[in-house]
């Protein structure tokens, strides 16, 4: 894929239960090997964009083009040959709570690919340790806090060697030390791996440390996108209120 050209493009994205308008046709590209961070206040349709770019929601209006590939009109099966090229960060992290943190990695690669077992669990072991929980393989979710298993989500997500990486509020619920590990390891991810990721997060620090560009939903609508110094240095007063923790009020 030509650098210049945009992994993810979304054009004129509208998304609307009956009459509210939660999405009101927004555009947006995430470029080869960037990390595009999506910030607002709750309700404005930050979650809303990764259910569409993963093919849990339909689009009321709009395109969506991924890896080249114009998503509408898509069946699950094609949805599910483009979600091996994608892995999801979830909120909760998601873990099966059956399964071993080591089972927990390698679902993916089961139920996608036939690998030997030795590969599996090579690349089990090598993302472990990529997160630092390489002794972690054997216990169960329950053991684990709420940081180690955030960690152990990312890789599950990264397992299955993904060109995207989709993150849903990955440091929600985290004290502000864990917060900064996760944003520290968003950047290795990036780094290490090339992956091109969207952050849909309302945590300021860690879209500082972890984001190459922002664009902010509010309304439904992106009200500014740029470069996180370009966003820090805003002069739109709803971006400044929120960067800044003060309350957001429609109509202001």
């Amino acid at each position: 894929m030509n650098k210049n050209e945009a992994v993810i493009k979304i054009r004129k994205l509208k998304i609307a239960f009956g009459s509210k308008v939660v999405l009101n046709e927004i555009d947006l590209d995430v470029f080869p090997g960037e990390t595009l961070a999506v910030i607002g206040p709750s309700g404005t349709g930050k979650s809303t964009v990764l259910k569409v770019l993963t093919g849990l929601l339909p689009p009321t209006s709009g395109s969506v083009v991924i890896n080249g590939q114009e998503t509408n009109g898509f069946d699950e099966a094609q949805w599910d040959e483009l979600r091996k090229y994608m892995g999801v960060v979830f909120q909760y992290s998601a873990l099966f709570d059956f399964l071993t943190v080591g089972e927990n990695v390698a679902f993916g690669l089961r139920r996608h690919f036939k690998l030997p077992e030795e590969e599996i669990q090579a690349r089990v072991d090598e993302l472990l340790q990529m997160v630092g929980l390489p002794d972690t393989k054997a216990m169960m979710p329950a053991e684990l806090s709420g940081g180690m298993k955030k960690r152990v989500g990312l890789a599950r997500a990264l397992a299955m060697q993904p060109q995207v990486v989709f993150y849903d509020e990955p440091t929600a619920g985290l004290d502000p030390v864990m917060t900064m590990t996760i944003s520290r390891l968003i950047r290795k991810t990036q780094e290490k791996f090339g992956v091109t990721s969207l952050l849909v997060t309302h945590d300021m620090e860690s879209v500082f440390t972890s984001a190459d560009r922002i664009a902010m939903l509010y309304d439904g609508k992106i009200v500014q996108i740029g470069t996180v110094e370009e966003i820090k240095k805003s002069t739109n007063p709803i971006v400044r209120a929120f960067i800044s923790g003060q309350e957001l009020k429609k109509g202001d």
